[in-house]
């Protein structure tokens, strides 16, 4: 009995072979690049600036999952501590209130008069007959 070159068995590790190769890819190791830094002739790593050293923690300390989050610095405020804020927005919703109604009030003068112009006067022609003296000149 002979097998074909690539039965369902082989098939099957070839595809598990890829599929780890590809995983793999991903990572951050390159066993190549590695081999030819250390032989001096890979990418040269260049020195952090000062500056980005100094902005990054020595440790990241993350949360695992799972955990709850750590107590608050502050605690949380009493009930007096809290009638206290309310009664000091209220002052202060007084005062901001007060303050508007004074100034609405400001601004309720009457609009002033406007200006009357006497009935016989030449400067009150209208402008029909303005056009008409300026249509008649001739240069």
């Amino acid at each position: 009995m002979r097998m074909k070159p690539l039965s369902i068995p082989r098939c099957a590790a070839l595809t598990l072979t890829l599929c780890t190769a590809v995983g793999l890819a991903g990572c951050n190791s390159n066993p190549v690049r590695d081999v030819a830094t250390s032989l001096g002739a890979g990418p040269r790593m260049a020195p952090t600036p000062d500056f980005v050293e100094r902005s990054r923690p020595a440790t990241l300390d993350y949360m695992p999952i799972g955990t709850s989050a750590p107590e608050r610095a502050t605690p949380a405020r009493t009930a007096e501590e809290i009638k206290a804020a309310e009664a000091e927005l209220d002052a202060l919703r007084s005062r901001n209130e007060a303050a508007g109604a004074a100034a609405a009030e400001l601004g309720n003068t009457p609009p002033p008069e406007p200006v009357r112009l006497p009935a016989n006067s030449s400067a009150n022609t209208s402008q029909q007959t303005r056009q008409k003296a300026n249509s008649n000149r001739r240069p």
